[in-house]
């Protein structure tokens, strides 16, 4: 009978010791996800840097909608470092923070350089704060062509083309473009030239003409820019961060938040 009872005592022995780190596991977990969920009920300020030339808008209009998404984000600060880039990028950005500021508020922080697009995504924020010395501005549209026809002669190379139309192979380097290619070229400038301004305009609040005098492709420190009505405030990152947490919607000492690092596929 005592040899029978041995697997019993073994078995609760080893029940006894599953239980105690179930309810140790338990403990940890619950302590966890307490703080955990007390993080999430804080206010919190997202942070959307925009650096370089901008050519893929993807990026940061998702990260945007995330951050928009998002009831525990009160605020949302773009940090931008960017010369410019590319017009349909650079406007797809400017719609959605435009769409982004009926939802929630938008501070632009301009640190080295926000010229051309990287202004022009700026102007589209409830507020810009500029350092005194950051490069800003630049209001314009620029296109550029590369002409080789002279090397080509000189090594003997010549090209044929076969086009559907007049203008098909407008801005092609083995050759100079015709007058009437350069009055279309003009106008597409002028064109986009207009949007640029209007969009500034409309996102500022100051009248066209007064962008226009401006908007001739010049650049204006961040000092500058604050006089001419570009920006709104002088400072660094850091006065942006205490601009939002100034803001109606936020309470206490907000966290900053910034977008995931997606994995590059190997």
């Amino acid at each position: 009978m005592a040899g029978k009872k041995h697997p019993v005592l073994i078995a609760l022995v080893i029940f006894a010791v599953i239980a105690i780190l179930l309810g140790s596991m338990m403990a940890v977990i619950i302590k966890m996800t307490s703080s955990s969920t007390n993080l999430s009920f804080s206010d919190k300020i997202g942070v959307i840097p925009i650096n370089g030339p901008i050519t893929d808008p993807q990026a940061i209009i998702s990260h945007l909608i995330k951050f928009k998404k998002d009831k525990s984000i009160k605020a949302i600060i773009l940090r931008i470092n960017s010369p410019g880039g590319a017009v349909g990028p650079t406007q797809e950005i400017y719609l959605e923070v435009r769409r982004t500021i009926q939802n929630k508020k938008v501070i632009a922080s301009i640190a080295g350089i926000a010229a051309s697009g990287g202004y022009y995504i700026a102007s589209a924020a409830n507020k810009i704060v500029a350092n005194p010395g950051s490069i800003t501005g630049s209001i314009g549209v620029i296109m550029k062509f590369i002409h080789i026809e002279n090397i080509l002669d000189k090594i003997g190379i010549k090209f044929e083309v076969f086009k559907s139309g007049e203008f098909k192979d407008m801005g092609s380097p083995h050759r100079k473009p015709s007058e009437r290619e350069k009055e279309i070229i003009n106008t597409l400038i002028q064109d986009i030239q207009k949007q640029f301004v209007d969009a500034v305009a409309d996102g500022r609040g100051l009248p066209v003409k007064k962008i226009l005098k401006i908007a001739d492709g010049r650049i204006f420190s961040g000092e500058r820019a604050k006089e001419l009505g570009l920006v709104d405030v002088l400072g660094n990152f850091q006065d942006a961060v205490e601009l939002a947490k100034n803001m109606p919607d936020i309470t206490g000492e907000p966290r900053l938040v910034y977008p995931k690092k997606s994995k590059l596929p190997f």
